[in-house]
């Protein structure tokens, strides 16, 4: 092993105390000790690790700032030497803790040189962003770990930091508050004590990563193909407690409009992290699915709200405006990604507008004031959308997109927004009828109407457009080996960043779309786009995969170009990304 190239390794004790008053499960209370940065993977080291570095630029929240925008001013890395980058230190978070589940869709986020990295099973590790010294390690207990698989997806896309915490949305739909120095659980809190009936049974769970800001966490929820009633919600900070009045709930409660004859709440998830205007306040999110997914029989009309990018006062979550991209779906095209805000040049004129690609190879751009149309579903996707029959069309995109849950990202400079696709069809067979399309294990459960499959011989792939913010049309389109599932990061040198299916990174020009740098992990499935940032006047670029060794690697300049064998994607289900 080369010493620019630290592999973290070493079995980890934790222990498992009794939570106090807001939850009756087991948690583990305390984070666990921290191995010393160690060259010999093998040895386990109790010595706390420390944060080594004095000056930090942060990558602070999911979308790296509050508009999503995921493009980060720093200017190290070019396309001059972005052949130089190499692997500074990785760590398999498998060896770190036996209990880590495959596959892994974290973004990570980087705040005062600490790293923070979630796992599909809710475990947080704390790593120092330069040296990749563990700093602290949280985990669920093991009795509430047990519970995940009730969801039937167990994935996780990151946490939130502010106020000195750090916060989470568990699988089993609870708010979690951590220190953000030493791990130690501050607080638990199940969603259901604020929102009645948001459990596992009733088909709800969380994926999500969380957004905090002005003294507020802002969530959603995953399980719109439960048939859940989708909302969004903001809690304070300081106890997690509710910040609104009532939450915003996608679709109307039973026995008001299309919902009115039927045993299904809706739909309507809001799985993937809010855009904010920090200028107006205004929040911005994507809603995904109606249900039942492939039967609209009793859910007559347009089903507002769904498949819809909403704008709501994030002080108050009072409705602003809402734009719906698919009425009446019968595909499961959620618009699912999170919306981006821009200050664009649009039709030669500088405009605010939120933009947003859909699972329906569809990318829309709206005012940001008002919603008014700027941009009206330029596709990027083949598309063709036949009706579901009960003996089966083949449409295209497939449930997968289109534009899945990867974010894109905007250069300012080319005024390029760049999209992340999935070329994949599907052949989908609706129900015969409302019995057909109910199952008896949960209200709404799978309540797709009735099944999809792969159209024969269909290769799925992906593609990168770059659509051109001021004529509305695209600027270049280039097709990647795998569908695009983990999205993009971009600097002001004018490089974007992704990972394949096969564990390969890559840097793109953005304006030529020329792929400049490529690097062969030795992990597999990136399912996610990489947080970036400097510690002490050096730029690091931190990434995760996921496959049965879910692995971080962070990168800088002058770090080890010894590169692995390409991996192996997971294997996926239609609807295991929500």
């Amino acid at each position: 092993m080369r010493k620019t190239h630290v592999m973290i390794g070493a079995a980890l004790l934790s222990t498992s105390l009794a939570l106090s008053g807001c939850n009756t499960n087991k948690n583990n209370n305390a984070a666990t000790p921290a191995p010393a940065q160690n060259t010999n993977e093998n040895k386990p080291s109790t010595t706390p690790g420390k944060v080594t570095g004095t000056s930090f630029k942060n990558f602070g929240t999911y979308g790296f700032d509050l508009k999503n925008t995921r493009h980060v001013p720093y200017k190290e890395v070019t396309a001059a030497n972005v052949k130089d980058l190499g692997v500074i230190w990785s760590a398999d978070l498998k060896e770190l803790d036996k209990d880590v589940k495959n596959g892994n869709q974290c973004y990570p986020v980087f705040v005062d040189g600490i790293v923070y990295i979630t796992t599909a099973g809710n475990q947080v590790f704390a790593f120092d962003g330069a040296t990749g010294s563990q700093i602290w390690h949280w985990k669920p207990s093991a009795e509430q770990a047990a519970t995940f698989s009730k969801s039937g997806i167990i994935a996780n896309r990151g946490v939130a930091v502010g106020e000195g915490k750090v916060f989470m949305l568990t699988v089993d739909n609870q708010i979690v508050s951590l220190d953000q120095k030493t791990g130690k659980l501050i607080k638990m809190v199940p969603i259901s004590e604020s929102i009645k009936g948001v459990t596992l049974e009733n088909g709800y769970y969380e994926t999500t990563a969380p957004v905090y800001y002005k003294g507020n966490i802002y969530i959603g929820s995953s399980g719109g193909d439960n048939g859940i009633r989708g909302f969004v919600n903001a809690y304070k900070a300081s106890d997690l407690s509710p910040a609104w009045a009532s939450p915003f709930y996608t679709v109307p409660p039973k026995g008001q409009d299309w919902l009115a004859n039927s045993k299904f709440q809706g739909g309507g998830a809001v799985w993937n992290p809010p855009a904010i205007d920090e200028e107006t306040g205004i929040m911005y999110f994507a809603v995904g699915n109606p249900a039942p997914d492939f039967y609209g029989e009793s859910r007559p009309g347009d089903n507002p709200h769904t498949d819809s990018v909403v704008a709501v006062d994030a002080a108050t979550g009072k409705l602003i405006w809402a734009k719906q991209e698919i009425s009446h779906d019968l595909w499961d095209y959620d618009a699912a990604a999170s919306p981006m805000i821009l200050n664009a040049t649009v039709k030669g004129k500088q405009q605010k507008i939120v933009v947003q690609g859909g699972k329906s190879g569809q990318w829309y751009a709206w005012d940001a004031k008002t919603g008014a149309v700027v941009w009206d579903g330029v596709p990027f996707a083949k598309i063709d959308h036949p009706k579901p029959t009960p003996e089966g069309v083949t449409v295209y995109p497939g449930v997968l997109g289109g534009e899945n849950y990867a974010p894109e990202t905007y250069d300012p400079a080319t005024n390029y927004v760049l999209i992340p696709g999935v070329e994949q069809g599907a052949v989908i067979k609706s129900a015969k009828s409302q019995t057909e399309a109910s199952t008896p294990d949960m209200p709404g459960a799978a309540a797709f109407g009735t099944t999809t499959s792969a159209p024969a011989n269909d290769v799925p792939f992906g593609t990168i457009t770059a659509m051109d913010v001021n004529t509305g049309e695209k600027a270049y389109q280039i097709k990647t080996k795998d569908p695009m599932r983990g999205g993009f990061t971009s600097t002001t040198t004018g490089l974007a960043f992704y990972g394949e299916l096969d564990g390969k990174i890559n840097a793109l020009d953005i304006k030529n779309g020329k792929v400049i740098w490529t690097f062969q992990t030795t992990g597999s499935s990136i399912q996610a786009a990489p947080a970036i940032f400097v510690v002490d006047d050096k730029q690091y670029m931190a990434f995760t995969s996921g496959g049965p060794k879910p692995k971080v690697f962070v990168f800088g300049i002058g770090g080890d170009k010894t590169q692995g064998k390409a991996g192996t994607a997971e294997d996926t289900n239609a609807h295991q990304k929500k």
